[in-house]
């Protein structure tokens, strides 16, 4: 009966009382902060800290939190289109991330230091992890990783007219690099072998950007 009276209602065009509107143009709407009403340290190390928080919302409800903060990231997407500008090759770095507990396929990145602007930290990272430099960047994309409990955002930057150079990674970092077609990174998507988040945003975006996602 009750599988009855849904189809008759769509039939009449009728709305179910618990229907969600749907929005043509979605206005974004980013609000206020919450009001931080308790906080403590729970723990601080070399790259984050954590906090647990009593907080009122926007809303007015009042609950509560343990919230990670960090420092903020830069992440690249460094592009070689002198070979082929319709399939042009991607800066890929396979390196072993413990909490993971496997080698994943990423594009280059890396935390900001204090007061460092994200453009700065950028051009380090790519320098520091790959040996290479870019003639050209421009900003793609900036997103939250895991807002949930995480309040680091990453912004993804394009790199363009690579020169190569000596890397100079850091004592606990460790890469394997190589350059892959975009056309073989979005395949290697497609079929969830890149488990990487910010490889996949920063693929995806620009792939989608240059109409060069028409596979």
């Amino acid at each position: 009966m009750a599988k009855k009276k849904k189809k008759d209602a769509r039939k009449s065009g009728r709305k179910e009382a618990h229907a969600v509107p749907v929005k043509k143009k979605l206005k974004i709407d980013s609000g206020k902060a919450a009001k931080v009403l308790k906080s403590e340290l729970v723990y601080a190390g070399k790259l984050f800290r954590v906090l647990a928080e009593d907080i009122r919302e926007p809303n007015g409800k009042e609950t509560f939190r343990e919230v990670i903060r960090h420092g903020g990231s830069a992440v690249i997407l460094a592009v070689d289109r002198r070979k082929s500008r319709k399939d042009p090759l991607v800066l890929i770095e396979r390196q072993f991330r413990h909490a993971a507990q496997q080698y994943l396929y990423e594009v280059p990145a890396g935390k900001m230091e204090p007061n460092e602007d994200h453009l700065e930290a950028a051009k380090r990272e790519l320098e520091e992890e790959t040996g290479y430099t870019a003639k050209k960047w421009s900003k793609l994309v900036k997103y939250f990783a895991s807002p949930g409990f995480l309040g680091e955002w990453m912004q993804v930057f394009l790199a363009e007219d690579l020169t190569a150079g000596e890397a100079h990674p850091e004592e606990d970092e460790s890469f394997e690099l190589q350059f892959v077609p975009l056309s073989e990174l979005l395949r290697l998507i497609d079929t969830g072998k890149i488990r990487d988040g910010k490889t996949l945003i920063a693929t995806m975006y620009y792939a989608r950007m240059t109409g060069l996602d028409r596979r």
